[in-house]
């Protein structure tokens, strides 16, 4: 059976954890190892002993038969606390996608995959995983916590917000994030997933919102998602054409020529501050095209990991 033919056969999101397992399987053999080892409970793998270790894992009975001295490496446990953060608002279901599949998403549905990815990893090593979602509202918040009963229900609701026909039509990220910055108690690796856009406020309280979720020690990664031919790029075909704005309703009428340079220009400016602001609060920022792979978010993950512990 291809794994994959099938996936993209069936209603792609309510097969999301197998999907997630295919794509964290996918990048470990693409690394050619496993990132997720230590001294634990369960046997991983072996490795060459080298002089000088401790010779409490060393695996005798394969010496018996290799007359070869190798430790067993064992997952890791650890007590990293991670909390996602979703927008779900109107803009994140662009561009629309009638079937969603692993080479056809939009930003939610990239996003909702990636999150699904992290938690498959954070499960191996029996990390504490939370969720909130917003849009004009805040949606859904679940603290962190690591039993498969946990994981299940985020697996659930992550499948159904990716399916949602009807999204919020505006969004107040500023608002929610302080609310959420709010509920994060414990230092948290904080992941936040969003294009950033939104209808209700200007820049600099958008900014002061991000700041918020440092506070408390939080290491937070701001994964910041757009489709980049479209919304970088403004790569549209030069016919007139009408563009509406999927939050507001607000639309106009233009050739894509008359104002590609502008456009991008503008757009270029509010990256620029978006990833200042983000150098000077100490957040990550990671630029992620949906139109690309997972491997930026997991290899950024990987490294953040590193870091916080």
């Amino acid at each position: 059976m291809n794994l994959q033919s099938e996936l993209n056969k069936s209603s792609l999101f309510q097969n999301l954890e197998l999907l997630a397992n295919q794509v964290v399987e996918g990048f470990i053999s693409g690394i050619h190892k496993s990132p997720f080892h230590g001294f634990s409970a369960e046997f991983a793998e072996h490795k060459i002993y080298n002089n000088g270790e401790s010779t409490k894992h060393i695996d005798w009975k394969l010496f018996a038969k290799t007359d070869k001295l190798y430790t067993k490496r064992y997952e890791e446990e650890t007590n990293l606390r991670c909390h996602m953060i979703l927008d779900s608002s109107a803009s994140m279901y662009y561009p629309e996608v009638k079937n969603l599949s692993v080479n056809d998403l939009n930003k939610i549905g990239f996003g909702v995959l990636s999150i699904a990815a992290l938690m498959n990893i954070l499960k191996r090593q029996r990390d504490a995983v939370g969720l909130s979602v917003f849009s004009d509202q805040y949606n859904f918040y679940s603290p962190e916590k690591g039993s498969e009963r946990h994981h299940q229900m985020l697996l659930a609701k992550l499948s159904e917000i990716s399916l949602d026909k009807t999204p919020a039509k505006e969004t107040e990220t500023y608002a929610y994030l302080h609310l959420i910055a709010e509920k994060i108690k414990r230092r948290s690796l904080i992941f936040l997933f969003t294009d950033m856009f939104q209808t209700a406020t200007d820049d600099e309280k958008l900014f002061d919102a991000l700041r918020h979720l440092k506070y408390n020690k939080h290491e937070v990664v701001l994964f910041h998602l757009i489709d980049k031919s479209t919304e970088q790029e403004f790569d549209f075909e030069n016919t007139p054409k009408r563009y509406i704005d999927v939050e507001t309703g607000a639309h106009i009428d233009l050739y894509a020529e008359n104002v590609k340079e502008a456009y991008e220009k503008s757009v270029a400016t509010y990256f620029d501050a978006l990833k200042l602001k983000c150098a000077q609060y100490k957040m990550k920022y990671v630029g992620v095209d949906v139109r690309g792979d997972f491997s930026k978010v997991l290899n950024t993950y990987m490294v953040e990991r590193q870091k916080f512990l």
